[in-house]
Order: C-alpha cells, then sequence, then structure tokens
C-alpha cells in the first residue's frame, strides 16, 4: 500500500467536474454564422475577463464587454447578445463519475473546491445540484485572486486546515497545477477520471 501523501483533496471545477456541450455551443455558432469557438475567443480576450474572475466586476458586465466585438461579426449588438445567452445556455452537466470519487475522499478528508469563477459559481452549484458536494468552496471571484496566483492556493489550503504540502490539486491547467506543486502540492494535470482515481489510491486502500 503505498503512503499517502495528502490530507485534503483541493479540486477544479470547470473541466474536472463540470463540463459542457461544445458540439451544441458548435452548433449555436454557426447558426449565428461565426467558426465555432468564437464566443469563447472573444470573450476570453476581453480586457474584463480578470476582473470578472477576481471580483471586480459581474459576469454580465464581463459578457457586455465583448458585446461590440461580437456585433461586427454577426450585424447587431442585439444577435450579439442573443448569441452569447444562446451559447451560455448549452447544456452542462457533472461528471458522475469524478463526483462518485469526490464523496469517497472526503468519507476520509477534507475536499475543497478551487475555482476560477465569475459571480454566478454559487447559482451553478445549485443548478448541478453540487452546494453540498464540498467542504469549502474557494471562488476566485470571491477571495479576489485567480489561478495560477499562489495566494488562491494558500487560502484554499487553509481552509482544508492542512499545510500546503499536504494537499493533492487537481486541475485541468498544467499552468495551475504547476503553480500548485511549486507550493509544495501534489498535483495532478486532469485528463481522465481514471487520472483522479489513480491519484486516491493510497487514500482509499487505507483501512477504515
Amino acid at each position: 500500500m503505498a503512503a499517502r501523501a495528502f490530507d485534503a483533496v483541493l479540486c477544479d471545477f470547470d473541466g474536472v467536474l463540470k463540463f459542457s456541450d461544445l458540439e451544441q455551443q458548435a452548433e449555436i455558432e454557426r447558426a449565428y454564422g461565426v467558426e465555432p469557438g468564437t464566443v469563447a475567443r472573444v470573450t476570453g480576450q476581453s480586457a474584463l475577463v480578470v476582473p470578472a474572475l477576481t471580483g471586480l466586476v459581474t459576469r454580465e458586465e464581463w459578457l457586455a464587454s465583448a458585446v461590440p466585438v461580437l456585433a461586427g461579426l454577426v450585424g447587431s449588438a442585439a444577435r450579439a447578445s442573443a448569441l452569447t445567452a444562446d451559447w451560455l445556455a448549452a447544456r452542462t452537466w457533472a461528471d458522475e463519475e469524478v463526483l462518485a470519487l469526490l464523496t469517497r475522499a472526503r468519507a476520509r478528508v477534507p475536499v475543497v473546491l478551487v475555482s476560477n469563477a465569475t459571480s454566478e459559481l454559487a447559482a451553478h452549484l445549485r443548478e448541478l445540484e453540487l452546494q453540498n458536494a464540498f467542504d469549502h468552496v474557494v471562488s476566485s471571484y470571491d477571495v479576489g485572486v485567480a489561478k495560477p496566483d499562489a495566494r488562491i492556493f494558500e487560502i484554499a489550503a487553509g481552509r482544508a486546515g492542512v499545510p500546503a504540502r499536504r494537499c493533492l490539486f487537481v486541475d485541468d491547467r498544467a499552468e495551475n497545477v504547476a503553480a500548485a506543486v511549486a507550493l509544495g502540492m501534489t498535483g495532478v494535470v486532469y485528463r481522465a477520471p481514471a487520472d483522479l482515481e489513480t491519484a486516491l489510491l493510497p487514500l482509499f486502500e487505507e483501512a477504515p
């Protein structure tokens, strides 16, 4: 039995637990006459994306900042707003396999959600019935700092009540995992549920 290197699990949200229907979003964009990936690209290039993730502006203000650029692609501000709304309304879901693994882990150690999020994170958790799935939720919007800044990992470790070096951090972005590892955390770059399961095996193999 491998020795356990952690006493808390810190887990990302989008790309690990929550997923969006990318094909549906692509169909919506094609229906408006733009290439798939356009909305994500334009909103991601907005000057307000970081302020939206660190509590300085709302999600609505951030998305509105992208409307003029999208309007130039779809013909009007009204169509740009409609495109954004339709794109955001695409189906989302929680990965049940990942949720089951985190639930098993939570029976042994604290599990903390660590998300670069907008003002809507709490609403998204409720929509997916995940509002009670974690011991703590650390949202960049609430704490004013976003991954990969070291401070958000330190805050999350503090909420878990363990030193950073005793945390397992799971994220689908390698740069975020690298930042956590630099603090002494055990890091997992997530690609599939098997990655999380393998990381949690030392915990699961312990005697009750």
